[in-house]
């Protein structure tokens, strides 16, 4: 009786965690348009508007995708582990896995593995006096 209630407890633990997730995703859209549609009249710029807008909705997506993740590997958890609940769960994980790592070069603008070279490039840029030529 005492692991019924401790499953049943991760189990709407995962599902509160995939509403989240959700909410996330829908809140990170709204906030996008929002910041879109405001920076656009603003400042009349609505090129780099687009551009902010297609960061912020990356990042809202992304964070909520990991969230659904996570929601996915605790309703493992409570779920009788089959051959295929397994499969299905690790498809799920990897597609969402790929959608995230889309997601994060995208808003990047570069492969994962170029980032600390592109990050420490532009604090040697700014770190770096002016040079002049003499």
């Amino acid at each position: 009786m005492n692991t019924e209630v401790a499953h049943a407890f991760v189990d709407h633990l995962a599902k509160l965690l995939e509403l989240f997730g959700v909410g996330i995703i829908i809140g990170g859209v709204v906030l996008a348009a929002f910041l879109f549609v405001r920076a656009g009249f603003r400042g009349g710029d609505w090129q780099a508007a687009y551009q902010a807008c297609r960061s912020n909705l990356g990042r809202g997506i992304l964070l909520g995708l990991e969230l659904l993740v996570g929601a996915d590997i605790i309703s493992t958890i409570t779920a009788p582990l089959t051959f295929e609940s397994v499969a299905l769960l690790g498809g799920i994980v990897m597609i969402r896995t790929f959608l995230s790592f889309s997601l994060e070069t995208e808003i990047e603008g570069c492969w994962p593995w170029r980032r600390a070279g592109r990050d420490r490039g532009v604090r040697e840029d700014r770190s770096s006096p002016t040079n002049s030529t003499s």
